[in-house]
C-alpha cells in the first residue's frame, strides 16, 4: 500500500535508510510546498542497499528548512523493507525498479503502486523527475536517459560528462516518466560514498532551482553518449562465482572492465558447465544475440567483437538479482532532426 503525506514526518531527516521503516513502513511518497507551481520529482531506494538517494535528499531538505523550497518536491521513498536489512531487494520481492508503467509484465500489488505513483504525479504536472542509484561496482558517475532529445541530454550533462541511453529494460521509473516530463536516473558510484551523496545533493539542488523546462538546453556537446545494445544475464540454472566451483568462474576484478572499451579476445571468465553453455545476452528486441558477443575459446569466455561494458560486479546476488552487465556503444546525436 502506498502512505502519501503532505509533510515531513517528524523525525525522519534523523534516519538513516536502515531506520526509515520504523518511521514509514512502506513505500511513501511525501509532497513538499513550493515556490513554483510544478513539482520536482525525485526518487530514492527502489534498491535498498542504494542508499546515496535517501542521503543526499536528507541533506538538500535539512539545508532547506525554516526556508521556502525554489518549487514542490514530490519525494518517493520506495523499497524502505530492502533499506531496513541494506539489500537491493527481499527474497519475497520483486525488483521495484522493473515494474513501472509500460512493463512487460503485470498484475502484482508492486505494479499497482508504481502505477498509482505514476498517475498521481500525472496529475500534479511534474516539472522534472531523478531517480538516484548506486552501483556495485567499479563505475564513474553517470546520468541514464530514455530519449534522445535536448532536454533529457541537457538533464543527465549537467549531472555527468557519461551519459547512457537506453530502452531496456522496461519498467525503469524513468523510462515510465518520459511519457510525463524530462527524466534521468543518476548513478552515483558505490553506496554512501561522501562524494556520491555530495555529488547528488547538489544535483538534485542545481535542478531545484531551474525557473523552467527551457533554461535544459544542451549546454555544450562535451559529452560521451553511449547507447545501451544488450543486457547480458547468468541463466537460473547456472551457478557462478569467483572461484572455480561454479559453472561459470569469473575473472577477480571484473568491475575494472567498466565503461572501457575491451577489445575482441577479452576475458571474463572460465565456462565449468557441462554442455558448454553460458552467457544470455538480450538485445533491444528481446532476442537473445549473446554468440554475437562473446565466444568460449578453450574454456575460457571471451569477447567475441569490441565492446563497452557497464556496471559489472563482484557481488554475485546481484548478478543473480539483475545481471551481469550491460554492453553499448558510443552514438552521436544528431539534432538536426529534433522539433
Amino acid at each position: 500500500m502506498l502512505t502519501e503525506l503532505d509533510r515531513l514526518p517528524d523525525g525522519l531527516l534523523s534516519c538513516d535508510s536502515t531506520d526509515l521503516f520504523n518511521t514509514l513502513k512502506g513505500p511513501t511518497l511525501i509532497h513538499l510546498p513550493g515556490e513554483r507551481p510544478e513539482p520536482l520529482f525525485v526518487c530514492v531506494l527502489q534498491h535498498g542497499n542504494e542508499n546515496t538517494g535517501w542521503l543526499a535528499i536528507r541533506d538538500l531538505l535539512l539545508a532547506y528548512q525554516g526556508k521556502e523550497l525554489p518549487r514542490p518536491v514530490s519525494l518517493f521513498i520506495s523499497n524502505v523493507e530492502a533499506a531496513q536489512y541494506g539489500v537491493r531487494r527481499l527474497e519475497h520481492q520483486i525488483d521495484y525498479n522493473r515494474v513501472w508503467p509500460g512493463c512487460d509484465s503485470s498484475g502484482t500489488d508492486e505494479h499497482r503502486l508504481m502505477r498509482q505513483v505514476w498517475e498521481i504525479m500525472r496529475e500534479r504536472g511534474v516539472f522534472v523527475s531523478i531517480d538516484v542509484h548506486n552501483n556495485s561496482g567499479k563505475n564513474p558517475h553517470y546520468g541514464c536517459i530514455n530519449k534522445l532529445e535536448p532536454a533529457f541530454i541537457s538533464l543527465a550533462h549537467r549531472f555527468s560528462q557519461t551519459i547512457v541511453y537506453f530502452i531496456r529494460p522496461t519498467g525503469v521509473q524513468s523510462l515510465a516518466f518520459t511519457q510525463l516530463c524530462p527524466s534521468v536516473t543518476i548513478e552515483c558510484g558505490l553506496p554512501g560514498d561522501e562524494y556520491g551523496v555530495e555529488h547528488a545533493s547538489g544535483y538534485i539542488k542545481e535542478i531545484l532551482e531551474l525557473e523552467s523546462i527551457e533554461e535544459l538546453n544542451t549546454d555544450g556537446r562535451d559529452f560521451d553518449l553511449f547507447h545501451t545494445v544488450a543486457i547480458v544475464k547468468v541463466p537460473e540454472h547456472l551457478s557462478i562465482s569467483f572461484a572455480g566451483d561454479s559453472d561459470i568462474q569469473l575473472v577477480d576484478k571484473i568491475d575494472h572492465l567498466n565503461f572501457r572499451e575491451q577489445p575482441a579476445g577479452t576475458r571474463f571468465g572460465w565456462i565449468h558447465a557441462e554442455g558448454r553453455a553460458h552467457l544470455e545476452a538480450w538485445n533491444e528486441s528481446g532476442m537473445d544475440v549473446v554468440d554475437d558477443y562473446f565466444e568460449i575459446v578453450e574454456d575460457e569466455l571471451r569477447t567475441k567483437r569490441p565492446l563497452m561494458p557497464s556496471m559489472l560486479t563482484r557481488d554475485t546476488k546481484v548478478i543473480q538479482q539483475d545481471c551481469l552487465c550491460y554492453l553499448m556503444e558510443r552514438i552521436t546525436p544528431d539534432f538536426s532532426r529534433q522539433p
